[in-house]
């Protein structure tokens, strides 16, 4: 394993945090004006920080030149990513778009589809969501009863999707939807391009307990979607979803990235608060960031090797699942460490200043350790693809989804 950057990767960090520094004064940084800034203006003022970004090279990077992107390595993605965190450049508001829908249409979609919509998902003009999750299909994603039935060269779309990042800014979403179910669940779905503005579309928010509304469920009633907006062949949605999926993983489970707070920021949060602590929660403390810093250094380590592996060559596999899976578990223990050195605080920290961060960060969490695969999955792809056991018996594989329309 090589903790250091190569000649090449230094000089294009170096190239990196130039271009950050002198567009500073254009970025929207973290914690900047949050306490006065609604929604709307959010939403815009990250829209328009990605778009300085993409003007700056920082955007695509591993996009092909002709998609709009920059050609670079997974390497230099990585690097771009570190110096984002660095900077407390807060994540792109289009992180779905570009890390998941993006390459999708790139893989699957027609010269059409990429050219209409690649060049404005890299700026931000528009945002995009990731339609998959149902009520009764989650783990079990081609279990989806969302249904879409040709009708001359239009698609009528019906059902509901929930858990759905993004759905309430979003202009554009990739649709996962069951076109025949008369054949086995993973061989009856097809993907579309689907407009979220369209008629027949209803996104409701879902508030979490940390406060926000970030996710949502939504609403197809009689949406109707041009034949032309499909990804891939009918019957080939599962195929086209794994692209999705796969590219999901590796943007959760980044090589040696801090998937919440950043253990430095719990060690310093350590020497200010266990001063305040008597002797027994003192004790605890210290075994909690002790457990916190081994299971967060162990993950970085391990995303450091899997780091070294790209920069000499290689592709991200299925053990992009094992970053995800330590990341989360890592990422819960050090909120759960800044939480417990507040001691009594912790029953005001949701308002103090300063100290509401680590409420914030153990709510969240849970959350992820459920976006992008839940844990669960997460071990049977580990197991099966890189361990080589045997799949778990299943005999709904082969089987017609009998019920799937509803």
């Amino acid at each position: 394993m090589d903790f250091d950057d190569t000649p090449e990767e230094a000089e294009y960090r170096a190239g990196v945090r130039r271009a950050l520094e002198e567009h500073a004064a254009e970025l929207l940084h973290v914690g900047a004006g949050e306490e006065t800034v609604d929604a709307a203006t959010a939403e815009a003022e990250l829209r328009r920080t990605q778009r300085v970004l993409y003007e700056a090279g920082l955007v695509g990077v591993t996009w092909p030149r002709e998609h709009g992107g920059r050609g670079g390595t997974l390497v230099q993605q990585a690097i771009v990513q570190q110096e984002l965190a660095r900077a407390r450049i807060p994540a792109l508001v289009n992180h779905i778009g570009l890390g998941m829908c993006g390459p999708t249409v790139i893989a699957h979609g027609s010269d059409d589809q990429r050219r209409r919509y690649l060049p404005r998902l890299l700026r931000a003009d528009d945002v995009w969501c990731q339609l998959f999750s149902e009520p009764a299909a989650g783990s079990d994603l081609a279990a989806l009863r969302t249904t879409a039935v040709r009708d001359g060269d239009d698609w009528v779309v019906n059902g509901q999707k929930v858990w759905t990042t993004l759905a309430h800014v979003a202009d554009h979403g990739i649709l996962l939807a069951r076109t025949d179910p008369q054949r086995p669940k993973h061989a009856g779905l097809t993907m579309f391009v689907v407009d979220m503005h369209a008629p027949g579309v209803t996104v409701r928010p879902l508030r979490q307990m940390i406060g926000s509304a970030g996710f949502n469920e939504v609403f197809f009633d009689d949406v109707r979607i041009p034949d032309s907006e499909r990804l891939g062949e009918p019957g080939e949605g599962w195929r086209v979803a794994l692209t999705t999926l796969m590219n999901e993983r590796v943007a959760i489970g980044g090589a040696g990235s801090d998937l919440g707070v950043p253990v430095e920021t719990l060690v310093a949060h350590a020497r200010q608060r266990l001063p305040q602590l008597d002797h027994d929660r003192q004790v605890l403390a210290r075994q909690a960031v002790g457990r916190a810093v081994v299971a967060s250094l162990a993950t970085r380590y391990t995303g450091y090797r899997r780091f070294t592996e790209l920069s000499r060559g290689g592709v991200p596999g299925p053990e992009a699942s094992a970053g995800k899976l330590a990341g989360t578990a890592a990422a819960k223990l050090v909120a759960d460490a800044g939480v417990r050195l507040l001691g009594d605080d912790a029953v005001y920290a949701a308002t103090a200043e300063g100290d509401e961060t680590w409420q914030r960060s153990q709510g969240f969490l849970p959350g992820l350790a459920i976006a992008g695969g839940t844990d669960q999955v997460l071990r049977n792809i580990l197991g099966e693809r890189v361990l080589g056991l045997p799949p778990e018996p299943r005999s709904d594989k082969s089987a017609p989804f009998a019920g799937g329309a509803r």
